[in-house]
């Protein structure tokens, strides 16, 4: 990607202030490596298996949910990122402008801790599959202290990507797309020949209601990135194709997304332990062969390093929304910190790795999502940010609203949140109406809070954006108005 404040392979040193326009020379298509990079993540292929195992799931069903997971939730990430190439910012620098300059720490607090979760969970699968090949090339077995030093690699490899800004992690994209879809060609001929198809076919289908739980499954990774979308989009000029950017996202998404999930479905009908597997990786090892086996795990690794990368570039620009006065390549060390700590605790003491990962999963998507409805509804009524009043966090700017917050925002975002939790079910917790209705039985507890988030901001006065010229200690707040 091109930029004149980093060059390709060096320290990219801008943080959340907007990009300016003479440097925004990036181009829609770079954004398709970028989410298959996203996607590279051999937990899709325990989460196909667990649509055939755990949900009942027959081919046809967990191809439909394979092609409808990825169409709508990075169908949101494209919209979404729509307001990356308007206002030449991160996503939670642009929220500043919904939400007021003390009002969003409310949803960025939540989305920053929510990534702690994301960050782990990759970490842990990026360690484990390290382990898996030390295992089945080498014959060194896991232990404590193996388990330790294969985290903390992972973990300052990441923080390494990660800091370099975003020319690393574009160039490291391009590269890992290549190779994973290479090897998943093998791995795919591999399973055409050795898999019993008439018994994959002969499988009765399942439940709709839990083909449509599924595409909520599958989706919960797509929606996490929504909020971080603008961040890959900033570069891009005003100019750049709106229905580009939600066809290269979708695009990429999917075309890792599909095969992988029904490359899960088709595993379990023979390995059926894989969808309760102790670890999300060492599976592989024992279904192929081991000349596809050592170099899919390493793209593996690879793969979960970019999304961990990914994932902590933006969580530096949240970080510094929240008031953190350091540059961003620090400010994510305290998520690589956050990550090394929680995934030692979930490798060397948490019982179940996927029913913590599907817990999380459930909840992870109504955190997300009430951001989501709030910061849609609101991108329908803005073309414009102000550059100048998303960097100042005092009373004079056109974003302080009413004492550093938008009601209407706050208001809506909360409701949302809240309505979403109780539909929601989880192994850590279970709303109360998450049962008896078609909501909670069909696992639509996100698809809640995105609809009652964005429909009360939609309705709610908003405040008029006005800067305050008033001089300190007389502060006026500007007069409610709806726009």
């Amino acid at each position: 990607m091109s930029t004149t404040a980093a060059s390709d392979g060096a320290l990219e040193t801008r943080g959340i202030e907007p990009v300016p326009r003479a440097e925004r020379t990036a181009r829609t298509r770079e954004l398709f490596p970028t989410w298959v990079a996203a996607n590279i993540s051999v937990l899709l292929l325990t989460m196909g298996a667990s649509l055939a195992v755990t949900y009942g799931l027959n081919f046809w069903q967990a191809l439909a949910v394979g092609v409808a997971a990825p169409v709508v939730s990075y169908g949101l990430v494209g919209l979404i990122g729509i307001a990356g190439k308007r206002g030449g910012a991160p996503g939670m620098a642009l929220s500043r402008a919904v939400f007021g300059q003390r009002g969003n720490l409310l949803p960025g607090s939540l989305i920053w801790i929510a990534r702690w979760g994301w960050e782990t969970i990759n970490a842990v699968t990026g360690a484990y599959a390290l382990l898996t090949v030390l295992d089945i090339v080498l014959g060194i077995r896991s232990s404590t202290l193996l388990i330790i030093v294969t985290l903390l690699s992972f973990v300052v490899t990441t923080f390494a990507i990660s800091g370099l800004g975003i020319s690393a992690v574009q160039k490291c994209n391009k590269w890992a797309t290549y190779l994973f879809g290479g090897f998943s060609v093998l791995v795919l001929g591999y399973l055409v020949v050795d898999t019993d198809w008439g018994t994959v076919f002969d499988r009765p289908a399942g439940p709709t209601s839990l083909m449509i739980t599924g595409v909520g499954l599958i989706a919960a990774g797509g929606i996490s990135w929504v909020p971080s979308s603008p961040d890959f989009t900033r570069y891009l000029p005003r100019t750049a194709s709106s229905a580009a950017i939600v066809r290269n996202s979708i695009g990429g998404a999917g075309i890792v997304v599909l095969p992988m999930v029904l490359m899960g479905a088709v595993m379990a009908v023979s390995t059926p332990d894989l969808a309760s597997a102790a670890d999300p990786v060492s599976f592989l090892g024992e279904i192929l062969p081991l000349w596809i086996a050592v170099p899919y795990l390493l793209i593996a690794v690879v793969g979960m390093l970019l999304i961990n990368a990914m994932s902590m570039y933006s969580a530096g620009f949240t970080a510094q929304t929240l008031g953190f006065k350091v540059p961003r390549h620090w400010a994510v060390s305290v998520n690589a910190v956050i990550s090394l700590v929680f995934g030692g605790v979930l490798m060397l003491v948490a019982t179940s790795f996927m029913g913590s990962f599907i817990a999380f999963l459930s909840l992870l998507a109504v955190a997300f999502s009430a951001w989501v409805g709030v910061f849609g509804a609101d991108m329908l009524r803005r073309e414009e940010y102000d550059a100048e009043a998303l960097l100042d966090t005092t009373r004079t700017s056109a974003y302080w609203y009413r004492g550093g917050f938008s009601p209407a925002a706050v208001a809506a975002w909360a409701a949302g949140l809240g309505s979403g939790l109780l539909f929601t079910t989880s192994d850590w917790f279970t709303g109360p109406l998450a049962s008896n209705n078609p909501v909670g039985e069909y696992g639509l507890g996100w698809v809640a809070t995105v609809v009652v988030s964005f429909l009360l901001y939609a309705v709610l006065p908003k405040l008029a954006v006005v800067p305050v010229t008033a001089p300190a200690g007389a502060p006026q707040e500007p007069a409610p108005a709806a726009v």
